[in-house]
Formats: C-alpha cells, sequence, structure tokens
C-alpha cells in the first residue's frame, strides 16, 4: 500500500515524520530534572575539604537517597557537583576520558612518571568546557566545585604548591575563594564559613564547620538531607572520599515543641 498523502510541507507522511525525528534529535534540555543541591567547600590548615548529602530529587520528590556527588578526578583532583545529576555524570566520563587519553599517549609506560593534572588546570578546563555548551545553548545545568592543589606534583615544595578551591556556574563563570558554596548553601552555608573561617583550621576543625553548615542547610532546605559525605585532598594522602553517614539532628526548638498559636492541638482548623 503506498503511503498516505499529506498536505503538510514536504509531502509524504513518511517526511513528515523524518522531519519530527530531525527536531527531536536537536532537542535542547530546558531544565534540569533530577538535581542535587549544595556542594560545600573549605581550605583548612593541610588541604581542602568538600561536603554534599545524598539525596537528588525528581522535581520536588526526594526520589535518590544515595546518589554521590563528590568524585575523584585524579590522586590531585577533586569535584563536587550539585544541579542535573545525569549531567555531572557526563562530566566525569570527559574528564576520566581525558585522563586515559593522557596515560596512554605519555612518553612512559609507568604510571608514576605521568604528570597529573592539577586541580587548577582541571578548573580551567572545565570553564571552557561549561562555556562552550552554553554559547550553544545547550548547557550542562551544574555548578561545580573543584577542589585540590595548585602544582600537578604533590611532592613539590614549592611556595606556589598551594591549596586550591575554585567554582565553575553552568554558563563558565568562575572564581576561587577559600569557602564556596552552591545551590542554598551560597546564602544560608556562606556566611557562616566566612565567619568562623581560619587559614590554620585543622582537620577535625573544618569537618565539623562544614557538618554544622549541612545541618543548617538541612533544617532549612527542602532538597536537602541529613545523610552526607565528606571528602578531603591533602599533599600527603591524595583525594580521600567517606562512605555516606548521617548527621545528628535536634527537633527540639520552642516553635516545634509549643502548641500552633498556643491553642490545643496542631493549630489547624
Amino acid at each position: 500500500m503506498s503511503a498516505p498523502i499529506s498536505l503538510a510541507p514536504g509531502g509524504s507522511a513518511s517526511r513528515v515524520s523524518a522531519k519530527s525525528g530531525l527536531e527531536a534529535a536537536t532537542e535542547r534540555t530546558r531544565q534540569p530534572i533530577v538535581t542535587g543541591t549544595s556542594v560545600l567547600g573549605i581550605k583548612y590548615k593541610d588541604g581542602v575539604m568538600l561536603a554534599a548529602d545524598t539525596l537528588c530529587s525528581y522535581g520536588s520528590m526526594a526520589k535518590y537517597k544515595d546518589a554521590r556527588r563528590l568524585a575523584k578526578v585524579n590522586d590531585a583532583t577533586l569535584l563536587g557537583a550539585g544541579g542535573e545529576y545525569s549531567d555531572f555524570q557526563s562530566i566525569t566520563d570527559l574528564l576520566r576520558r581525558n585522563a586515559l587519553e593522557d596515560k596512554c599517549t605519555a612518553d612512559s609506560l609507568y604510571e608514576e612518571d605521568v604528570n597529573e593534572e592539577c586541580a587548577k588546570e582541571v578548573w580551567n578546563y572545565l570553564r571552557a568546557v561549561m562555556y562552550n555548551r552554553r554559547n550553544k545553548m545547550n548547557p550542562l545545568w551544574n555548578d561545580l566545585v573543584v577542589a585540590g592543589f595548585s602544582q600537578p606534583a604533590f611532592g613539590e615544595a614549592s611556595e606556589e604548591n598551594k591549596p586550591f578551591l575554585g567554582l565553575v556556574d553552568k554558563i563558565g563563570t568562575t572564581y576561587e575563594d577559600d569557602v564556596i558554596a552552591t545551590g542554598f548553601g551560597s546564602y544560608l552555608a556562606i556566611p557562616i564559613l566566612r565567619e568562623k573561617h581560619r587559614p590554620d583550621l585543622e582537620e577535625g576543625e573544618a569537618r565539623a564547620l562544614l557538618e554544622d553548615c549541612m545541618r543548617v542547610l538541612f533544617y532549612r532546605d527542602c532538597r536537602a538531607l541529613n545523610r552526607i559525605q565528606i571528602a578531603k585532598v591533602t599533599k600527603e594522602d591524595g583525594v580521600l572520599i567517606s562512605d555516606p553517614y548521617e548527621i545528628e539532628t535536634s527537633w527540639d526548638s520552642a516553635s516545634f515543641v509549643e502548641p500552633k498559636g498556643q491553642l490545643e492541638g496542631d493549630g489547624g482548623w
């Protein structure tokens, strides 16, 4: 049987279908679907530390509670991301492919002789990637936090090899700072981090400060969770990422304990 005739431009129904398929192939992501919220970062005495929860929300539904948003790029670099989780997976795959290509094209056969990219180089590379995608009107819907050191080799005693902490947003805007937060954390956690940060913070103090901020975010951000991960980058140990664990919370606030409006019951009608 011959194909039905269409009055639409292009003639036959098959041509219309082909045109529709072509248009579908060039669609852009107009908004993120499965998203993670805040990532926090802080420099301390021995290196850099990041924190993030493990919740990814499908719209407003807290759906995925073991989505890990802190990733090791190499022995010198740590990456955290808020925003669309699938785009974060795409970025980590891209960085790993680049690292494998560097190893395969290196002059030496030994891994220890291959110079891995430092955190600042990864940060600059991601800036170009995000800006390129933004110019194509097809951005990667992430805010990325890059942590590590400013020089590739951990063994160097150079004063230039300092802890590095930088942010890249979805349109390629970048900056460095001693404390960084994405998402709701940029409103609620940054004031706490700036008030309590010191260059000589010990590791335990930095961890406690990040946990306090994550606790505040759990109380105030409806897309946050009290199940978190902590990760650090140091010259001695390289990149270490903790297993997820739950932070303690307290709901003994007077506004939760006292009857609403000083009325019996829950204060509802």
